[in-house]
């Protein structure tokens, strides 16, 4: 499992940017920019993190049933699950 990081907690501003950052090229470990928002990528998420952040009441967690993502919105970022072949 990968986790994209997008830092902002604008809801709209994200939305707006959530297809780009999907199909864009994002090196690990090292931050780019995506329409002036701030984007990072780890590539090794264990389960346990996600489990443990989902039940906290602080997380918005939002689901992409078809392309299996899930989304964490907390303080002020966004956390998007992609699962890796």
């Amino acid at each position: 499992m990968k986790c994209v990081t997008v830092y902002t907690n604008d809801f709209e501003k994200f939305s707006d940017i959530f297809e780009q950052i999907l199909i864009s090229e994002i090196s690990e470990s090292e931050d780019t920019e995506v329409e002036g928002v701030t984007v990072g990528l780890v590539t090794d998420i264990p389960e346990e993190y996600i489990e443990q952040m989902r039940i906290k009441p602080e997380v918005v967690v939002m689901r992409d049933k078809k392309r299996n993502i899930m989304i964490l919105q907390h303080g002020k970022i966004f956390e998007i699950f992609i699962p890796t072949v």
